[in-house]
């Protein structure tokens, strides 16, 4: 069982957003004594499920280093098995007590999913298309228009489908892993859904399911 509380993870971890917003990042756990010991084993502290985006370099904008933070990423963040089975991973045999899902604005995988219900959109490639498939009822749900209907994309919200898709995931992972669902029914797992806004730098919280505590600065709700 985890000796940390998630909710003390996470306020460490918006803490280190916070220095990296500010431009005061401390670089921990970056030396040569740090790669030296987590050759032995890993025990990090948390699991981050987030977008490939080039520019969602988790442990950078937590301000954390190697051996912190157990790194599952895909294009859109979108709960595939194999995601799924690496944060099963993550929490029965590496003890994570925290899982942090992390979408972000002006996401392309989210601009594609848009584009793709256009009643003139291209055919996307098959793995691809297969990817985005789990951002499209979100998409549907912000143009406000039925599952199979084409879709006005200059009318969606981008950023509204990406925070319903956040959501959608996080509830995905929970309903399709019972060994996470158990874990957060059993107080030892938290579940968190952040946007981080790239401009800005800033982690959002959207959604927590578990223990994680609310941020201790309010100016991350703002």
């Amino acid at each position: 069982m985890p000796t940390t509380r998630p909710g003390r993870i996470w306020n460490a971890m918006l803490a280190g957003n916070e220095r990296f917003v500010s431009g005061t990042p401390e670089h921990p756990h970056q030396d040569v004594q740090r790669r030296e010991f987590v050759a032995e084993g890993q025990a990090p502290v948390a699991a981050i499920f987030g977008c490939a985006d080039s520019r969602l370099a988790a442990e950078i904008i937590f301000d954390m280093g190697l051996g912190d933070a157990f790194v599952v990423r895909n294009a859109g963040q979108v709960a595939s098995d194999s995601a799924i089975g690496s944060l099963e991973y993550a929490v029965a045999v590496l003890k994570v007590p925290l899982i942090l899902v992390l979408g972000h604005d002006s996401c392309g995988a989210v601009a594609s999913a848009i584009a793709s219900q256009a009643a003139d959109a291209e055919p996307l490639p098959p793995h691809i298309r297969q990817l985005i498939a789990p951002i499209v009822p979100a998409v549907h749900r912000v143009a406000g228009v039925p599952d199979g209907e084409p879709v006005d994309p200059a009318s969606v919200d981008s950023g509204e489908v990406g925070r319903e898709h956040l959501r959608d995931t996080v509830s995905d992972i929970l309903a399709r892993s019972e060994i996470i669902s158990d874990a957060v029914a059993a107080n030892v797992l938290a579940l968190v859904g952040a946007n981080y806004r790239l401009q800005e730098g800033r982690v959002v919280p959207d959604i927590v399911v578990g223990l994680a505590e609310p941020a201790a600065d309010p100016s991350h709700g703002r």
